[in-house]
């Protein structure tokens, strides 16, 4: 019998169209079942509600433990897109107060993926944020009218004093960039902005936890799947302790209202900060709730920048603070000795240049030098460093300055734990060379940083890191306004002991001539301003303003032998050192070591609460 092999060929081409048909179909429904992300959100949707729980923020102290920032119930309004059926859209937006206007561009933020990276239909999104207990008790009995949205509970932050805004930070709904950065977050969370709320954060947010949850074929929530198996609780953020002193703060910031400027306090022995105010300060409190924005854009737009840590961010001259430097680079560097005179005669003078000074006495070792703060002798010094025989070019020399300045804390960053630190300016000679377009310029032609003018800037917290490392003879911490983390170690960073190029030895002469600015020179000359029973170590500063009056700085520490606090007050416009600066920054002084101000010193306290120095603002120049 002959085989029809056509019919044959048909048979084998059929069954092989079959198994294709079927691969094919068994291949789409694995795809669909298995792989495809948006067919499993759907069948799971219909079925579960993931839930994610946040944890409690890690709550903040001071350094004698009263509560500064702790948390409060808030809730969130979510919202699944799918799920939104037959809304009655303006009840809705009548329950919320908010204007139809409104409503549609949320719901069209939260499909733009631009805005809202991993969007999809099928979970949930954040439609409203922060809702208040108010606002929560007029929605609650009104939910079930709006299908597709939910509430989820969470904390705010609650600030139980409204101090230290700079220092405590905010927090901030998270956008687009933080979410890229870090998968922690998806949008509607909240993260640290300004202050320890940010250096911290990692800390402070704990671990987020999820709940599953089961849904009828109504949509509505019959209980936990599986009894809750495969739930996850959430870690609480761990618990912060400031070194700063609540009540010193509180008092500092009183002492600074209607002035702009600083005033950092540091504890010599550990480099923690006891205060740390900048100037206009706010209520952080502006900065929590659905009023948020507003209020934020309302601080921005003051022309006083009550937003800006001038702390550790702004820059000054630091004026006749710096001298002590000065005279420590000519001690270690053999340019001057402690017996070395040097003339003042009413100022320095070279050639036709003349630099002026308000003592007129003829000439000053370096004590003295320090107490009458006296320009010609720093001048000269200055001189002396940068004609020194051991280098052999003013390269060489001025190389050698900086590199002292440096180690004493200027020209860098410190690395204190709050953000937006700046690192001043402490020029090198490639500065100088660039500027006179020569490597042949002379120590004239520089000689205003010999007083803390010219080049040289600094922030209020170097100032005070200087004033704590002489209290020192020699050595600082870096600065940090931690105390303890709740069961962490505190960073290793922060008790590294930071030693300058300068011998022990060279510090007792500058300590002494603070004591004596105390005593009877610049500190003391408007009276009364050696705090009670304590022996005051203090240098003033009049910072020369191109944009208007003078600022006012004050550096100082105290005991004199046994140091428990070092600070700087740094008065934008201030006139004088001893105007400001000076009571303020004695006045904290006192308040710290002594717990009250003696009747002596009371006049000195009034008038700083009731004094401003706003009116030398100008704004358009700054």
């Amino acid at each position: 019998m002959q085989h029809n092999f056509d019919l044959e060929k048909r048979r084998f081409v059929i069954a092989g169209l079959f198994v294709v048909i079927l691969l094919i179909y068994t291949c789409r429904l694995f795809y669909l079942q298995v792989i495809e992300e948006k067919y499993k959100a759907m069948a799971n949707d219909n079925a579960f509600l993931t839930q994610t729980m946040y944890p409690a923020r890690g709550q903040i102290y001071d350094r004698k433990g009263v509560l500064l920032v702790t948390n409060e119930p808030a809730y969130d309004l979510m919202v699944t897109m799918r799920n939104v059926k037959n809304l009655d859209t303006l009840d809705l937006c009548k329950t919320l107060n908010i204007t139809r206007e409104v409503f549609d561009q949320r719901m069209k933020d939260i499909k733009n993926r631009a805005k809202n990276p991993g969007y999809s239909s099928y979970t949930q999104q954040t439609f409203a944020t922060q809702l208040s207990g108010k606002d929560y008790g007029a929605l609650q009995p009104r939910l079930y009218k709006y299908a597709g949205f939910e509430i989820r509970p969470r904390t705010i932050r609650q600030y139980k004093i409204p101090i230290a805004p700079h220092i405590l930070g905010t927090i901030r709904e998270v956008n687009k960039k933080d979410i890229e950065r870090d998968s922690y977050y998806q949008s509607g969370d909240y993260t640290g902005d300004l202050g320890v709320e940010k250096s911290y954060e990692s800390y402070l947010r704990g671990r987020k936890g999820k709940q599953i949850l089961l849904r009828d074929a109504h949509g509505r929530i019959k209980g936990h799947f599986e009894d809750g198996r495969y739930d996850i609780s959430p870690i609480p953020g761990r618990d912060l302790t400031l070194s700063i002193d609540a009540d010193l703060q509180a008092y500092a910031e009183s002492l600074m209202v209607n002035k702009v400027g600083a005033v950092v306090a540091i504890q010599p022995s550990t480099g923690e900060i006891l205060c740390m105010v900048s100037s206009p300060t706010f209520d952080p409190r502006l900065l929590v709730g659905r009023q948020r924005g507003r209020n934020y854009r309302a601080l921005s737009a003051n022309p006083y920048r009550p937003l800006y840590d001038r702390a550790v961010s702004a820059t000054y001259p630091p004026g006749s603070t710096f001298k002590p430097t000065q005279g420590l680079i000519g001690l270690q560097d053999g340019a001057i000795t402690p017996q070395t005179v040097l003339h003042c005669n009413g100022g320095f003078r070279m050639g036709n240049f003349r630099m002026g000074c308000h003592d007129g006495v003829a000439a000053w070792t370096i004590v003295p030098a320090i107490a009458t703060s006296c320009n010609g002798y720093f001048g000269w010094c200055l001189v002396n460093i940068l004609n020194n025989k051991k280098y052999k070019s003013i390269q060489e020399s001025i190389t050698a300055w900086k590199d002292y300045m440096v180690s004493m804390g200027y020209g860098y960053r410190l690395g204190v734990d709050v953000p937006g630190e700046s690192r001043g300016l402490i020029p090198n000679a490639q500065y100088y060379n660039k500027a006179f377009r020569t490597e042949k310029w002379k120590p004239i032609n520089i000689i205003s940083i010999s007083i803390g003018q010219g080049e040289i800037l600094a922030t209020p917290l170097q100032i005070a890191n200087l004033a704590a490392t002489i209290a020192n003879r020699g050595h600082y911490y870096v600065p940090h306004v931690i105390h303890s983390i709740q069961d962490t170690i505190v960073p290793d960073t922060f008790r590294i002991q930071q030693r300058t190029l300068i011998d022990r030895k060279w510090y007792d002469w500058i300590v002494e001539g603070m004591r004596q600015a105390a005593v009877n020179g610049t500190v003391r000359r408007t009276g009364n301003m050696d705090p009670e029973g304590i022996e005051l170590c203090g240098k003033t500063g009049t910072a020369q303003n191109p944009h208007g009056k003078d600022h006012s700085v004050f550096m100082g520490f105290a005991p004199k032998d046994d140091p428990q606090i070092a600070i700087c007050c740094f008065v934008e416009n201030g006139g004088f050192g001893a105007t400001f600066g000076v009571p303020i920054g004695t006045l904290v002084i006192e308040k710290y070591l002594n717990g009250v101000i003696s009747d002596r010193r009371r006049y000195l306290e009034d008038n700083m609460l009731n004094s401003s120095t706003l009116g030398n603002m100008n704004f358009m120049k700054r």
